[in-house]
This record gives C-alpha cells, structure tokens and sequence, in this order.
C-alpha cells in the first residue's frame, strides 16, 4: 500500500540512515512524539540525525517497535539498547528488555538500567538477582544498584492444598496459606483463607505480587462460588471482587501484562472454549479470544513477555497456543505427538517452554518432560524420567533457574543447565494432604508464621 509523505521519516544516527514510520515512532518514542507535535522545523521535516545514539542500538529499537524479538547476547548490544530505551523514551524497549533478563545479563541490566534511569528495567534486573544463586549480585558494578538489589525483597514458594468454604460456624484451621521457609526447612501458615472462599478446581495466580483465586465449587454438584478474592501480603489482606461473566470452574488463571486471564474451564461438567480478562485497575470483566477448543484445567506459561496456553487433544497430541492481546488471538505455535494419559503442566524458563506430563499409558508414579525452544520451534525430550511419588511436578514453578516442585514426601529444587534438570536439593514436604496449587509471593519482613501442622487444632 502506498505511503504518504508524511508516514515515513528518515532518521540519521551516528552515520547510518534508517526509514522509520512517522506513527510508530510517534507511538511509542516520548523524545518523537515531543518532537513530531512540537512545532518546530524539525516536526515538519522529513529528515532527523540524533547524534547521541548508536546505529546499532537504534536499530534494535525499531525491530522491537515493529513487533520483532531480536536475540541480545553481546553486552554492547544489551547496553546500546538500554540507552536507546531511555533516550527515546520507549517502554515497548524497555519491557523488552524487562522479558530479556537471564542470569547471564542480569547484572549488567541492573547496573545499565541504573545508569540512564530505566526504573521498570533496574526493578525488575533487581529482583531476577535476589531470586538467582547469590553470586548474581557479585557481578553488579554500581554502588547504587547494589544498594538498590540489597533492598528488594527475594520471592518465597507457597502452596495452598484443596479446600471448600467453610461453614461460618466452624472454622477449619487447616484452610491456610503456607509458605516454605528454606532456611529453618520448615512449612509455615502464611494467612487464612476467607471462610467463602474455595480452592477446588479454582484458578490461582498471582500479579502485581498479589494472590487471586477465581472459581472453585462447593458440593457434589459443583455449584461455582461466585466471588473471587485478592489477597495482599504486604497487607495481609484480603478483598472480594466479582467473578467472570460466565461462571466457571477447573479454569487456568494467568495474569499477564497487568491484567488476570481466566482460560477455558467447565460449567455444568462441560467443558468452554471462552476466556476473559480482568483488569485490576478497573475492576471488570471481560470477553477475549476463545481457544481453539473447549479445555478445562489448561497449563498456562509465559516466557519472554508471551502468554502461552498447553491443550491435550485426543490421538495423544499436545498442542501450544500463544495469545496474542494485539490481534485478540490464539495463535498455533507447534504440536508434539506424546502418548498420555490424565495430566500435565507447563513451565518457562528463557526460551523454552516445558510440558511435563505422566506416563507412559497409566503409569501415573512416572513424568515425563518435553522442551519446546521457541526460538526454533524444536522439540527435546528431557533424559530420564521423574517419580512422582518424590516429587509432584504437576505444580511445577520457576524461579530464576530454579524449578520447585512439592508434594507431602518433598519439596524439591531442580537447577535448569543447558536445557536439563538437575537436582539440586531436597526440602521438607507439604504437611497437608490434598492436590497443591503453588506460586510465588514476595512476603514482607517480619517475624515468621507458624509452623504449618499436619494436624491443625480448630
């Protein structure tokens, strides 16, 4: 399609001549957007130089406007970028780089992102360092930055096992949230669960380091509980807020990019293909993209600042979907051919995505994990098997390269190398009976709760 005069504009940096789109740049560049409505010469000309910047840092900005994901590995490129991103005033760089975080860059982010003043990039380097080994933070070079690091609060695993509201005239102890303390080896009770509230077949997930619990039934007949609740830990509070349009339950939760998706799940004991947003900020629901197919209980993972969603199709396929909010669509992203038979769950780390699944045929005491490169879109079958009965990794979770799953006989720690999982340590098991639904929250400092029984007292 033919262009205008004014859609294209010819940018100059350090020597090098780039064709931008007027409106992209515009769009998502504070310094262009200053300088396009501002009424000077420079705003009607078809030509700007900015002599402050590097070619090669601009031009991975302007990939990354036009929706592209190029692969920093240099530490020049990373620090080129950053300046860019600050110069230009460009988020969709920043949360870029913010989705680019590994243990190999994350210091030189930090250090970099404290340099030019990227709060949401020094924040979130920071908090990727206090969550990875602690020699991550050896490798910061700014006194600021590592004051700043030392100031974050590190994220602890929690697990909340299976539970129905309870009767307002008998208040079950044991319907609690529990968090693991590492050093003392110890499962504690962080906050009481409302009486309303159910985590059977609910949707759990965090955002903003805020818990929502969406969904979950009571009684036989699954009647949906209609509310749904936030907790707050730097509070520790809790707040009820409307559930879905459509009630549902066994739905996945994810939030994602500042806002809570609710995939899938039954009603009735049928399964929807429906999906709907909450925004916090706004308080309501509402209608997105249906999956492909009708899913209850799909894993969801995001990896690289990309939401994807894991269906299990009849002929033992597994298919990955990416949503895309742009478009407000489910996208194909690839299909393995695996036999299994009743669950499976999914994680990211970097660049991969892995789906972990029983078997083979019935036998539910064996996991197999399956890793999908997205930069390639290879699968790898992950060498050997995992027991089930020593570690529960349907509640899988990531922590910087750390994978933590828990079951009542252990809590163990895998370290991700080079595309593999190695064990790492054992902790103490979940106390409770019951299936676990497990995540990450940043407590605040403070004395420790109690110890989390295996027989409460009412």
């Amino acid at each position: 399609m033919a262009r205008g005069p004014e859609a294209a504009v010819q940018v100059w940096v350090d020597g090098q001549l780039f064709q931008a789109e007027r409106a992209l740049l515009e769009e998502h560049c504070g310094f262009f957007r200053g300088l396009f409505r501002s009424g000077m010469r420079e705003a009607r000309s078809a030509e700007v130089r900015l002599g402050a910047l590097s070619a090669a840092g601009f031009g991975t900005a302007l990939r990354v406007l036009r929706g592209e994901r190029p692969a920093l590995a240099a530490p020049d490129e990373l620090l080129q970028a950053v300046e860019c991103a600050a110069f230009l005033q460009a988020p969709a760089l920043a949360r870029f780089l913010e989705h680019s975080l590994t243990s190999d860059n994350c210091a030189l982010l930090c250090d970099a992102a404290a340099a030019f003043g990227l709060p949401d990039v020094l924040r979130s380097a920071a908090l990727f360092i206090r969550d990875g080994a602690g020699e991550l933070a050896a490798g910061l070079a700014l006194p600021e930055a590592r004051a700043y690091v030392a100031a974050q609060r590190p994220s602890s695993y929690v697990a909340v096992s299976t539970h129905t509201p309870a009767p307002g005239f008998l208040e079950d102890a044991s319907r609690t949230l529990c968090y693991l303390d590492e050093e003392e080896d110890a499962w504690r009770t962080l906050a009481a669960l409302p009486l309303e509230a159910s985590t059977l077949l609910a949707g759990v997930a965090t955002l903003g380091n805020k818990l929502y619990i969406v969904g979950g039934v009571r009684g036989p007949s699954k009647e949906v509980v209609a509310a749904s609740f936030c907790y707050d830990p730097d509070g520790g509070t809790w707040r009820q807020f409307a559930g879905p349009h459509q009630p549902r339950y066994d739905t996945a939760l994810a939030g994602f990019d500042g806002l809570l998706y609710a995939v899938g799940g039954e009603f009735q004991r049928t399964p929807m293909s429906s999906v709907e947003r909450y925004d916090p900020a706004a308080g309501h629901w509402s209608f997105v993209a249906d999956l492909p197919q009708p899913a209850a209980g799909v894993p969801c993972a995001q990896a690289r600042g990309r939401l994807f969603a894991c269906l299990w199709r009849p002929a033992d396929t597994t298919a990955v979907v990416e949503y895309a909010a742009g478009a407000d669509a489910w996208l194909p992203v690839a299909e393995l051919r695996r036999p299994q038979s009743y669950g499976h769950c999914m994680v990211a780390h970097r660049d991969s995505l892995y789906v972990v699944r029983n078997g083979p045929s019935d036998d539910f005491l064996h996991c197999a994990i399956d890793c999908l490169n997205l930069a390639t879109g290879q699968w790898t079958a992950l060498p050997g098997q995992f027991v089930n009965s020593k570690g529960a990794l349907f509640t899988a979770v990531v922590r910087a390269d750390h994978v933590y799953t828990v079951n009542r006989m252990a809590t163990l720690l895998y370290a991700i190398e080079a595309g593999t999982w190695r064990l790492l340590r054992e902790k103490a098991g979940f106390p409770r009976p019951g299936s676990l639904q497990t995540f990450l929250l940043r407590l605040p400092p403070g004395a420790p709760g109690p110890l989390a029984s295996s027989t409460p007292e009412l």
